[in-house]
């Protein structure tokens, strides 16, 4: 099957996506240190978990892990407030060994992601590392592996749509979803998954608009392979996958059946190669896909007498969830909300305009609902779970919005093609590409904000002199350093919003199928 041709990326559209690259890695950069140590979801665990491995206690069976003293020290240590005051990793192991009664979920997980972490531990020798500048050594190394996220969204909305200003917009949107940039700036194992979901979506794009070249279907299942050897979240990737090889290259002219379905059977078996080998080895030892490590944690117990599992009440809680902790939501325990009716608004605009216009008959039709079945599936899988739950427990947990991030990309290549297809001319779309050049960096720097206030000003502002000496005594880094930074992703995302108002089409080149 013949697909149109793309643009030629010109040398000064890829110096400017390579400065709006630059810059979320920045504003990623700024999260880290904005956000205080152990306030991401989770963290206490996930840094405990790496510090375990690096220090050579193995990875034990799910809900045996317990948080070691040292990690429960340094959580006292930081309700002091004074970080001059603070031990080094190396001397709170020594002052206090071994583990405590809290459990660490963390091994329900594969390893792959704490190995590299203890990696990076022991690279930057810890031990001598007071533990907060260890924590942000970590956090530092999963905001580079999250940084390419920007230039997949931008290839990803670029190949789908043809369009070089789409293409902008696609990176403009990451900065729209505060949850992400916490996220993915937190000890945790979401990082190499936000990567790696990244690349699948982009090398499923190219092979969804023509690119049908064996070595691209190789990258494609070696990537799905690392992805599910990370997190149980790169699981839902695996049928999404097979469907995306068996489509591509169907209808007149393309490939035959029997030639697709031997491309998707060798696609996935590269990636059951590199990945299969936790899940197997769950399956042997614990006769289960996934062992529950929370057991411990949340216990089954029945409905008190009277009571009984309520639909409108488990659908309130879940959908009301999902949507403050996709768009932002950040804190130890998800404290923090970027404000309920504005989560109501992007929620629904985003759900209208894409449920309205992305599926449509067109040249993008077959990509785009391709597309969903990632994102689907996930918020499908994730929704049982917690029903699950629900039923055993009487909690409904378990949901949350960032167990959609490895399907990112996806999300942000559907909305460049329903937002291309409103059916808006002259000045109606002129307002619309401008609201949204503006307005989509705006929701980012306002999650900036109010995180900004809540840690460090107790909820009153972004910026006081006492929320500057709050920093300076408890922060990683001198607030001149958060400055700086703040300074240059203000102009990176100037740089950017001018290129999502002035890129203009350009002449499409010579056809080549596989470009």
């Amino acid at each position: 099957m013949q697909h149109a041709p793309h643009p030629t990326v010109t040398r000064s559209e890829a110096v400017r996506i390579a400065v709006l690259t630059a810059t979320f890695g920045l504003w990623l950069v700024l999260w880290a240190l904005v956000v205080p140590a152990f306030q991401a979801p989770d963290e206490p665990a996930h840094f405990d978990a790496a510090l375990h491995v690096a220090t050579g206690s193995g990875w034990p069976a799910p809900g045996t892990l317990h948080v070691s003293n040292a990690v429960r020290a340094a959580q006292q240590e930081q309700a002091s407030g004074d970080a001059s005051s603070w031990s080094t990793v190396g001397a709170l192991l020594a002052a206090h060994p071994g583990d405590s009664e809290t459990v660490d979920q963390m091994t329900q997980h594969p390893p792959t992601a704490y190995v590299a972490d203890a990696l990076v531990l022991r690279v930057l020798h810890h031990g001598s590392l007071r533990w907060d500048h260890a924590l942000v050594g970590l956090r530092l190394f999963d905001a580079a592996l999250v940084t390419p996220l920007a230039l997949l969204a931008w290839a990803a909305v670029r190949r789908v749509t043809r369009s070089p200003r789409a293409a902008v917009f696609g990176t403009l949107a990451l900065f729209a979803v505060p949850q992400l940039a916490s996220i993915g700036a937190s000890v945790s194992n979401d990082a190499p998954v936000l990567l790696f979901g990244g690349l699948v979506v982009w090398l499923a794009s190219r092979v969804l608009t023509g690119d049908l070249r064996r070595r691209t279907l190789l990258g494609l299942g070696a990537t799905l392979g690392v992805l599910v050897a990370t997190k149980g979240t790169g699981l839902p990737a695996i049928p999404f996958v097979a469907l995306v090889v068996l489509v591509g290259g169907a209808g007149a002219g393309g490939l035959p059946l029997a030639a697709r379905l031997l491309r998707t059977a060798g696609t996935l078996a590269v990636a059951a190669a590199l990945g299969a080998w936790w899940w197997v080895r769950n399956l042997v030892v614990f006769h289960t896909l996934q062992p529950d490590g929370y057991a411990a944690i949340r216990p089954d117990r029945p409905f008190p007498a009277g009571e009984h599992p309520s639909v409108p009440h488990f659908a309130d809680v879940s959908f009301g969830t999902l949507a403050r902790t996709f768009w932002g939501s950040p804190g130890q325990r998800a404290q923090v909300s970027i404000g309920d009716t504005l989560t109501a608004v992007l929620t629904v605009v985003a759900l209208v305009v894409v449920l309205g216009w992305a599926f449509r008959r067109g040249g993008t039709a077959i990509p785009a609902r391709c597309l969903a079945v990632f994102p689907a599936l996930l918020l499908l899988l994730q929704t049982v779970s917690s029903a699950q739950a629900y039923l055993r427990t009487t909690e409904v947990a378990g949901t949350q919005g960032r167990y959609v991030f490895p399907a990112i990309v996806c999300l942000v290549v559907l909305s460049a093609i329903a937002w291309r297809r409103l059916p808006l001319t002259g000045a109606a779309r002129t307002a619309t590409v401008r609201v949204l050049a503006i307005g989509l960096p705006t929701v980012g720097l306002w999650g900036l904000v109010v995180v900004s206030g809540w840690f460090w000003n107790a909820a009153r502002g972004p910026v006081s002199a006492a929320s500057v000496d709050r920093y300076e005594a408890a922060g990683p880094v001198p607030f001149a350093v958060v400055v700086v930074l703040a300074v240059l992703v203000a102009v990176g995302l100037t740089v950017g919003v001018q290129q999502a108002w002035r890129v203009r089409p350009v002449p499409v080149s010579s056809p080549s199928p596989s470009r």
